[in-house]
């Protein structure tokens, strides 16, 4: 119970610093780190209330969404950073 807490907490306060770092940063690179902050949060949010209370076998459903979370976060970071690189490209000319 208490692991399960802390993950839960640790997930939300990342949630919430990477929220705050997305809405506050100007340059487009910080606020990208931020959403992958916010996106780690809402991972580890995620894999604490898959955790069993009980002490039984744990879910894979939840570890295999997580897992495919993160690929796809890993694809939308290169995506976000080509398109940002790009834009400042597309502002020197």
């Amino acid at each position: 119970m208490i692991t399960q807490m802390l993950f839960g907490l640790t997930g939300v306060a990342l949630m919430v610093l990477g929220l705050r770092g997305a809405l506050l940063h100007a340059s487009n690179l910080g606020r990208v780190i931020a959403i992958n902050v916010c996106g780690a949060g809402v991972f580890l949010m995620f894999v604490a209330i898959a955790f069993p209370v009980g002490g039984g076998s744990t879910d894979a459903v939840p570890h295999a969404l997580v897992l495919t979370g993160i690929v796809v976060a890993v694809s939308a970071t290169a995506l976000a950073l080509a398109l940002g690189r790009r834009l400042l490209e597309a502002r020197d000319e």
